[in-house]
């Protein structure tokens, strides 16, 4: 498989993944299992950001862009605030 091919297919996973992370982290907040200031549920999100951010970079999907960049940045700064007040 050339490397083209393998590009495209991570940038699908990266989509697939970050589906499942933002998913999973709103389900989890839903049924209580996690706090929304806590470190794995603002974790689930930057990094379910930043997989959007790869797989709409690689589509021109530019509003979908900026929207999970600030998404990222709102996790980022909870993950500071939390730390600052604990």
């Amino acid at each position: 498989m050339n490397t083209a091919k393998w590009i495209v297919i991570a940038v699908a996973a990266a989509g697939w993944i970050a589906t499942a992370l933002i998913l999973g982290a709103y389900w989890l907040l839903s049924i209580g299992k996690i706090d929304q200031r806590s470190t794995v549920y603002q974790w689930m999100n930057i990094i379910g950001g930043l997989g959007f951010v790869i797989n709409c970079t690689w589509n021109h999907a530019l509003p979908s862009v900026a929207l999970n960049v600030v998404w990222m940045m709102i996790g980022i700064y909870s993950l500071l605030r939390n730390r600052r007040m604990h």
